[in-house]
């Protein structure tokens, strides 16, 4: 069937998120200094401000925000900034659009106390549960709608979107593959790439795990995952090349691991590009949302937030070809955008999440083992 794209992946998720990050999150306090001036950096919803349109008003006034870390084209990123900004009329600064999650972590504590911090963040699960300590609850206006295995209870941090590992071909130079083994056929010689170095890149770490779950390992033990992309490589069909738009366009990587939400962009721009997600081999992930504690504009900051989990933003994820948190509830009030909803990838079989501890795992055996495999 095809997996709905909210309650199911919770249901997996709230065995790694939720446990990993709330054992860590930091109790909900109250704070009388709310309703004062700057009260901004400690509201714990809009209400604390006097409603939406305060937070609008206190954000306008600031001016800016700092996001990190949001490349264009990841998520829908690009249009999701561009949309906020004129809608309110605050300017977005946008640094290191190729940075990594604790690329985040290092810039606020690094930039802490001057205007160039970040205010929020978009954070991989193990990243943020290692720095809840750094994050400010906050309730947006529709945290009601967001899975309970999917939030901490105080707001302190929120999944937003999320997506499964997948396979990307370009359909006019592969045949269509129907399984991860079918990529050591004869077709797809020189043709396979992975997204970046597994043991550096969680995108490229996706794909060994979602390689191992096919041929019978797990996420934890991925014995089977490195085999094979070494039996790939034998093959001769292991193509050793960072993957992006230019060289999927130019047909140099006609097919890709990557996240699907990933593989289903490049389809806006090579209509022939098409994303498989093998069935048995089902590996989710969500990212997770926060704001800083230290946030040098804790209005825009909140009001950022008020927006991405608006019906707005998270269509705007949806377009993106990423899977987001309100799905469930967009789909039961007729809100969610049934074009985009409908061109997701179809999803076969029990989505896995990995804990961070099986990924701990998982990386060790990695680190050891995978440059002497592919070397």
């Amino acid at each position: 069937m095809r997996t709905p794209i909210g309650r199911p992946l919770a249901v997996f998720i709230a065995a790694t998120t939720a446990v990993a990050i709330a054992a860590c999150s930091p109790p909900e306090k109250q704070d009388d200094s709310k309703s004062a001036v700057g009260g901004a950096a400690t509201a714990t919803s809009a209400a604390d401000l006097g409603g939406l349109d305060a937070l609008i008003a206190a954000a306008k006034k600031e001016g800016e925000l700092n996001v990190i870390a949001l490349p264009p084209n990841w998520a829908n990123y690009g249009e999701i900034i561009k949309a906020f900004g004129t809608k309110y009329g605050i300017k977005v600064n946008s640094a290191q659009p190729d940075g990594s999650s604790q690329d985040e972590i290092n810039a606020a504590n690094q930039l802490k106390g001057q205007d160039k911090a970040p205010d929020v963040f978009d954070l991989g699960g193990s990243v943020a549960g290692a720095n809840v300590a750094m994050f400010a609850p906050y309730k947006v206006a529709t945290f009601a709608d967001i899975p309970d295995s999917l939030k901490e209870a105080a707001g302190t941090w929120v999944n937003d979107y999320g997506g499964y590992m997948s396979i990307g071909y370009d359909s006019a130079k592969v045949p269509a593959p129907t399984s991860v083994a079918d990529l050591l056929k004869p077709e797809y010689k020189g043709k396979v790439a992975l997204n970046g170095d597994p043991t550096q890149a969680g995108a490229a770490f996706g794909g060994v795990q979602m390689a191992s779950l096919a041929n019978g390992g797990t996420v934890e033990d991925i014995t089977k995952g490195v085999e094979f992309f070494g039996s790939l490589k034998k093959a001769g069909n292991f193509l050793p090349v960072d993957p992006t738009a230019a060289t999927i366009e130019s047909g140099q990587t006609p097919v890709v691991f990557d996240w699907d939400y990933l593989n289903v962009a490049e389809a806006a721009k090579l209509k022939t590009w098409k994303t498989f997600v093998p069935s048995g081999a089902v590996l989710g992930s969500y990212y997770v949302q926060a704001i800083s504690k230290d946030a040098p504009h804790p209005a825009a900051a909140r009001l950022w937030e008020e927006f991405l989990y608006s019906d707005d933003g998270q269509n705007l994820w949806l377009n993106g070809g990423a899977r987001p948190v309100r799905a469930d509830a967009m789909q039961k009030a007729g809100t969610i955008d049934a074009a985009a909803f409908a061109a997701l990838p179809k999803v076969e079989g029990t989505p896995v999440v990995p804990t961070e501890a099986q990924n701990a795992k998982a990386k060790e055996y990695l680190t050891a083992n995978w440059a002497k495999t592919i070397g």
